[in-house]
This record gives structure tokens, sequence and C-alpha cells, in this order.
């Protein structure tokens, strides 16, 4: 923890340094391309990566070049689990960030992922959070400092394992597992040990022991190659929500002038589409790979899938109640998204 708090350091003194030698705040020659710094914690053949990559084409295309992008994978620029506070700070101008994984803040944020039963596809969560956001300002709120331009979805998790398959709600007891953080007290209760860290992180962990299994989905076989270090994906299907999950640091946004920042943000629904189509695709390789290279898929009986989401949806409602705070009401945004998705299965709009 020392040594990530003396990079972040050095990372905003050493962005502090580039925007002085930039000359802030003198409005940037028209003819002159505004290069941006773009830093993810994954490499570029992620999917993640390269929906993030299309954007960046896209958005040279729309600016006419006037925009460009200086690109930092594999966190060599911004980690998974302080990436919005970086680029809160300017250690990178347009970030892949995770407030759903900061080691502080973001209650709300974090929270209201527990909230997305029967949200079963990346676009149906991404429209939940979109009705959220505009009933809880809150959301917001915790993401000042910079401007979000893209929530992100996901495909359904299940839960991968090194060693013992989960085929029961018994199977869960005494594994440690990687999970997002509205899974713990779920698996706390099946008794099971949960640990929440940063997805770059896993590999390593799998690889060394250090935890049992994953709670993420299939496309996790091959985009971060789990199945090198886990061999069994049993269909535990779990809920997800949706996230802020592409910003750019306020300090740039504001040193575009207002036909560039158009640009950016008519380039959202670009950027959500494209990591909607990434992470659909992506779902369905890691299935295809995991089964090519011997992974074991083990399928839970519908009692016990049944059991696992009543159980979830229970703890969800605990939570929502437990962590409601001054400008957070949580048993209210849980009511909310639950509503949001009773009118999508209905074929409406969410809001």
């Amino acid at each position: 923890m020392f040594r990530n708090s003396r990079r972040l350091a050095l990372a905003v003194v050493m962005a502090a340094l580039a925007l002085a030698g930039c000359g802030a705040g003198h409005a940037p020659d028209a003819r002159t391309p505004i290069v941006l710094r773009y830093a993810s914690p994954y490499p570029p053949g992620h999917p993640f990566s390269q929906a993030d990559i299309a954007w960046m084409h896209h958005v040279e295309a729309a600016s006419h070049g006037r925009l460009k992008f200086k690109t930092f994978w594999g966190g060599s620029l911004i980690s998974s689990d302080n990436a919005t506070l970086e680029l809160m700070h300017g250690v990178a101008d347009v970030a892949l960030v995770t407030p759903i994984y900061s080691r502080a803040g973001m209650r709300a944020i974090k929270t209201q992922t527990g909230f997305y039963t029967g949200a079963v596809t990346p676009d149906d969560q991404v429209q939940v959070y979109r009705c959220l956001q505009h009933g809880f300002p809150v959301l917001d709120d915790e993401m000042a400092g910079v401007r979000v331009l893209a929530i992100q979805g996901g495909s359904l998790p299940n839960v991968i394992t090194r060693g013992r398959p989960v085929r029961t709600l018994a199977d869960f007891r005494g594994l440690r597992l990687r999970t997002p953080a509205e899974f713990a007290p779920l698996l706390r209760q099946l008794g099971a040990d949960p640990v929440t860290m940063p997805m770059a992180e896993v590999y390593s962990a799998l690889s060394k022991g250090i935890i049992d299994g994953v709670v993420a989905p299939p496309d996790t076989l091959k985009a971060m190659h789990f199945s090198e270090v886990a061999n069994t994906l049993s269909y535990f299907s779990t809920p997800r929500g949706a996230y802020p999950a592409r910003a750019i640091s306020l300090r740039a946004w504001r040193r575009l002038p207002p036909d560039l920042r158009a640009v950016l943000s008519d380039s959202e629904g670009f950027w959500e589409d494209q990591l909607d189509a990434r992470v659909k695709q992506a779902a369905s390789d890691g299935t295809a790979f995991g089964h090519a290279h011997g992974e074991r898929f083990v399928q839970p009986s519908v009692a016990d899938q049944a059991m696992f989401l009543s159980l979830y949806d229970a703890s969800s409602l605990k939570q929502a109640a437990s962590r409601s705070a001054p400008g957070f009401d949580g048993l209210a945004m849980y009511a909310a998204a639950h509503q949001a998705i009773a009118r999508l299965e209905k074929g409406q709009p969410a809001c």
C-alpha cells in the first residue's frame, strides 16, 4: 500500500508538471491536435480495450483529427483500485475507471450494483443505472472530479474454481472466492470466505492458491486466461449491476473547446454500444475457448439456482437498509431499480 501511495503521489506531481508545461489556461491552437492520455489496467487485446480503441478511432474521425490519444495499457499509468482518484488528480486525461473496486468511498455506487436481479443483458443494466442516476444525484456526486463518458454493464457472472466444483449451495462452504462486493454478504452466509480485489490481480492469486476461485463471467476464461489456473466453471448465474466505467478528468474536460466537448458527449452512446457488443461476443468466445481447452462446466439444479437468487435478493435488500446515509436512501434506490427492471421485463422503457 505504501508503494501504491508513493506511485500515486509521484504520478500526480508528474501530471501537474505536464499540465504546467502545456500552458494550462491558454486556448489551444485549433490547428494543433489535442492529445489526450488514455489509461487502462487491461492489455490492448482485452475486449474492454478493443471497445476503447474503437471509441478512440470514432472520436478522432468525428473531431476531424483535432482529438488524438496516447495510450497507456496494462496498468502502466493507472491502477485498478485507485483509478477514479488518480484520474481526478490528472494522472491520465481519460481512463477506464472501476469505482466499484475503490478502496474507499463510492458507497452508493457500490451498493446499487446489488439491485439488478432480473436485468440480464448489459444494455438492460445500463438502462437501469441511467434511471437510478436520474433519480439519485448521489451517484453523480460520488464521481465529482471526473466527467463520466460511458456506463458499463456485463455478462452475468458464474463461479470459476481451481479445484472443487460448485454444484450445490453446500459446495460454497470453505472456498475463498474473489467476488464483487455486493456478493460478499451472501457468500459469507453460504460459508465461503469472500475476497474483493481488482480483476487484474486475480490470475496471480489463483495461480498461487491465494484464492480458490472467482465470481466472474465466462469471457475471463479467455480474455483473462483464467482457464490456465482454474479448471471448473459452475453455471450459478449471479446478478450484476452497471457502473460508471470510462471518464475524463474535469481538468482535461475544461481545457477542451465547446465543440470538442460536444464530440465526446455525442460519442457516449457509441462507446456503450461498443462495450455491449464486445462483452457479449467475449462471453461466447470464452465459453468456446473453455470447452476447447478442457475446462469443466457444471450446472446447478434449478432449485439451488432459485434459492441462490432468493438469498441474494434478500441480502441486497438488507444491504440497502443498512447502508442508507444522508443523501443516500438505499431502500428507495432498491425499489427504483426493481421498478425499472419490471418495466423492462414488460417490454417498456426502464424509465
